[in-house]
C-alpha cells in the first residue's frame, strides 16, 4: 500500500486544513521549508551567511498626468 496516492494526499490536505485553518497553512509551509533547508545545509557542512533583510525602496511619488491641451479655433467668414 503506497502512502502517496492521490486520495491519501487529499485526505492529509483536508486534515491539515481543519487542524490549522487556511491562515496558518502558509506560515506552516514556510517554516517547514526553512527547516528543511537548514537541515540540508547542516548535512552538507557548508555554512551559509545569514540572509540580509531586503530593504524596500521608497516609491517615487506619482506625478499627476498632464492635462490635455485643447485649442479653440474660431471660424472667420
Amino acid at each position: 500500500m503506497d502512502l502517496f496516492q492521490p486520495t491519501h494526499l487529499i485526505v492529509i490536505a483536508v486534515v491539515l486544513l481543519v487542524l490549522f485553518g487556511g491562515r496558518k497553512l502558509p506560515e506552516l509551509g514556510k517554516g517547514l521549508g526553512e527547516g528543511l533547508r537548514g537541515f540540508r545545509e547542516g548535512i552538507k557542512g557548508e555554512p551559509t551567511p545569514p540572509a540580509q533583510p531586503v530593504q524596500q525602496q521608497a516609491a517615487a511619488p506619482a506625478q499627476p498626468a498632464a492635462a490635455p491641451t485643447t485649442t479653440t479655433e474660431t471660424k472667420q467668414s
